[in-house]
């Protein structure tokens, strides 16, 4: 199976830490082929053997079947009646375990004490955003008792406020590929976001329980009928003919949703959760991803482990302030149809693609009351791990005004295009206060500014970390002080000192003169040198005060 390029990379980009660590996290989106990478990364390190925890029994049988597909190595799995033993000479060179399943047994050590720590090579924690639980943490201490052990996590956006307590699991992240990239570079559909504000639909008083809003408060507002009453109606005539998922605040939820959903039109709607017997609800989702359904209710079972690249329209019947629980609500919809990105092999080949077959977007719905003090996540929070924080409080104050569904990625962009012109205009009033024989130096000089770059959001995983040596030394040679910059921005620095360096762009060095003398810094290296040249022979000043246009300089 061929990767692609960013699987390519990503699995590159593990090896890569694992020569200074024994542990690294790739941060990948829903629907971006997290098992696809770690099954390449299973093959690359074969004959050692690996171990796949990971937290539900539907992850199980996935991941053993695109192990076999991608590896053409034998996974068993060790789960309930499911044995992976068989001897020394059977043992299976995969392993794939659910959490509990590794944990259970009532001397507390677990059926991992089955397994022998030394005869495992790898250890991949799928989901990894759980890594930080008691549970976990037993299990990945067991098997480091082998100190030659590599472990994997991959995850997709996790929650902020779990990125420090990764680093703590974690050494390093080998590799961030979020949403919003994938989008971009036309993996995923465009994300649409619209809020539908609910009369009388009140958070305020709701109580906030291991950092989410609390379950028991959050069934007693949405389990009210009116409030379903205006939501489902709504929903109703926003989906129109498109195929919907609702999630609920709880089972009784999911069951009145349906049940309003089909006073609208019978046969519309079902339900289910997680006490729905196995075979009714394979037989259900088998029978939505038919046609027969056109939503599908249900309370916390969709979240992980559903795959129906079908699905248009997300309905958000119960509002969360953990990101990595939207992030994976969101992703049972940004999946584009089958085939469809499969062949193009530019990114904007594949957005025409998408944008071109009858999936071009998905849609995502909020139902907006009064959240009190509760910050609760939209989909720019999951879009927005690399963009900054005022570009994302743009974003939703646009989505929230507009009435309709707006693109989400679209917002971003152009609210972060929005924040650099605005910082282009404040540097343009500043250049034009330049004399025409100014000469001047600065103490210290931005390098953020100097590149037109939007430092990076730190991440909590980051907390700490220190700039390598030859890191340092790269910085230190294009004149940039890395000791003024932290390990996130220095990283950020380099990408561009590279993305400069392959595109034939001016150097830093180049820029800061540019800049100085307030011309633009997005020229090329050859552009650059003969802006610098012409300054030289004018006696280091510039024809006028006003800045030159981009590629025009004049000279006295």
């Amino acid at each position: 199976m061929n990767l692609r390029p960013y699987q390519s990379a990503a699995s590159d980009a593990i090896f890569k830490e694992w020569l200074e660590h024994d542990s690294t996290l790739v941060v990948m989106p829903t629907g971006g082929g997290k098992t696809i990478l770690f099954a390449d990364v299973i093959r690359r390190v074969f004959p050692r053997r690996a171990l796949v925890i990971a937290h539900r029994e539907e992850l199980i049988f996935q991941a053993r079947d695109k192990i076999e597909r991608v590896t053409g190595l034998k996974a068993s799995v060790e789960m309930g009646e499911y044995g992976a033993e068989g001897g020394l000479f059977a043992m299976a060179r995969v392993v794939v375990s659910t959490i509990q399943t590794q944990c259970s047994g009532g001397d507390g050590g677990g059926r991992m004490s089955k397994f022998d720590p030394s005869q495992f090579g790898l250890l991949i924690i799928d989901e990894a955003h759980h890594a930080t639980s008691p549970t976990y943490r037993r299990v990945i201490d067991y098997y480091r008792t082998n100190p030659a052990l590599k472990v994997l996590g991959v995850t997709a956006t996790p929650d902020r406020a779990d990125e420090q307590a990764l680093g703590q699991v974690f050494q390093s992240v080998a590799y961030d590929y979020e949403v919003l990239d994938a989008i971009h570079d036309g993996w995923l559909v465009p994300i649409e976001q619209q809020m539908v504000h609910v009369e009388g639909l009140d958070y305020s008083s709701i109580r906030t329980t291991a950092g989410d809003l609390n379950g028991g408060d959050l069934a007693a507002v949405l389990e009210a009928e009116k409030n379903l009453q205006q939501m489902a109606s709504a929903s109703v005539a926003i989906i129109g003919g498109r195929r919907a998922l609702v999630f609920t605040a709880s089972v009784k939820a999911a069951e009145m949703t349906a049940e309003i959903f089909n006073r609208h039109r019978e046969g519309m709607a079902t339900w289910v959760c997680g006490k729905t017997d196995r075979e009714e609800r394979r037989r259900t989702l088998t029978e939505f991803a038919a046609g027969k359904w056109q939503v599908v209710c249900n309370c916390g079972v969709l979240t992980e482990g559903f795959d129906d690249p079908g699905v248009e329209v997300v309905i958000m019947g119960r509002p969360t302030k953990s990101r990595s629980l939207y992030s994976q609500m969101v992703g049972r919809s940004t999946r584009p149809l089958p085939g469809v990105v499969d062949g193009p092999e530019t990114a904007e080949a594949r957005k025409a693609a998408i944008a071109a077959s009858a999936k071009a977007s998905c849609l995502v719905v909020d139902f907006v009351g009064n959240s009190g003090k509760h910050k609760l996540i939209t989909s720019a929070d999951i879009l927005g791990g690399k963009v900054s924080e005022e570009a994302m409080e743009r974003a939703v104050k646009r989505v929230s005004a507009a009435g309709g569904p707006v693109n989400m990625t679209e917002a971003l962009d152009e609210a972060e295009a929005e924040l650099r012109e605005q910082k282009r205009l404040a540097e343009a009033a500043r250049r034009a206060n330049l004399v025409a024989t100014a000469r001047f130096t600065t103490q210290s000089v931005d390098p953020f500014d100097v590149l037109a770059l939007e430092p990076a959001r730190a991440r909590g995983w980051d907390q700490g970390r220190q700039l390598s040596e030859k890191q340092r030394s790269l910085l230190a040679k294009q004149g940039i002080n890395p000791d003024r910059v932290s390990f996130v921005e220095g990283r950020q620095l380099i990408a561009e000192i590279f993305r400069r360096w392959n595109g034939k762009l001016c150097s830093f060095k180049q820029a800061k003169v540019l800049r100085k003398y307030g011309y633009d810094t997005q020229v090329s290296f050859a552009e650059a040198s003969a802006t610098i040249d012409g300054l030289a022979r004018n006696g280091w000043r510039r024809a006028a005060a006003v800045p030159a246009a981009k590629g025009d300089p004049t000279w006295n």
